[in-house]
């Protein structure tokens, strides 16, 4: 299964309102579009699992909230500093989505 987690990134967004709009015009099938989605979800995920090399490192000044809940880690951290190297960011607030990526890419479409 591969998470749909990233169809709410803009161009998961902007995937789903071309596809709505090729429905409504009669050009592809509901069918067809939630193949389109599926194989977005799953390119997506294989390309992060393979592609991204970079890391970074984060330290929060609260921990806010957490849960886990059907094996994804939720969390709300305040006073967020991120670091790659030389870089730094902060941030106010900041959401963590952690999911288990190993079998993510497992499902055909």
């Amino acid at each position: 299964m591969s998470y749909q987690l990233y169809r709410n990134t803009t161009l998961g967004n902007t995937l789903q309102e071309s596809l709505d709009e090729l429905i409504q015009f009669g050009q592809i099938t509901p069918q067809l579009a939630i193949k389109v989605l599926l194989q977005f979800d799953k390119s997506i995920n294989n390309a992060l699992a393979t592609r991204v090399k970079s890391r970074l490192t984060f330290k929060a000044g609260k921990l806010n909230t957490y849960r886990f809940c059907d094996n994804v880690w939720t969390f709300m951290l305040n006073d967020v500093e991120f670091r790659e190297v030389q870089e730094v960011a902060k941030v106010d607030k900041v959401k963590i989505v952690a999911c288990d990526g190993k079998g993510a890419n497992d499902e055909n479409v």
